[in-house]
């Protein structure tokens, strides 16, 4: 089962990550990127927490080193929220 919010924000962390001035933003949305790409394929999905701690690293980044994709950070993170819009829990 393919979570396709969370293959989206992927895509948009990866196009950031290539797009940012900085070298520790670049590096740091290619783990997020990679760590949205793996729980949008998982057999089991994430749980609101995981989520969040992901949101709160791209909270960070956008008011941080990758200022310069915030557009696309918060694109993404529109896309998490959307599908946690749909979970269960908290």
């Amino acid at each position: 089962m393919t979570r396709d919010e969370l293959a989206s924000a992927s895509e948009l962390l990866e196009s950031a990550a290539e797009d940012t001035d900085s070298d520790d933003a670049r590096e740091r949305l290619t783990e997020l990127a990679e760590q949205l790409d793996t729980l949008a394929t998982d057999e089991h999905g994430p749980d609101h927490g995981r989520l969040a701690r992901i949101q709160s690293a791209l909270n960070d980044l956008s008011s941080g080193d990758a200022g310069d994709v915030t557009g696309a950070i918060e694109d993404a993170d529109d896309q998490i929220n959307e599908y946690r819009s749909d979970l269960e829990g908290v």
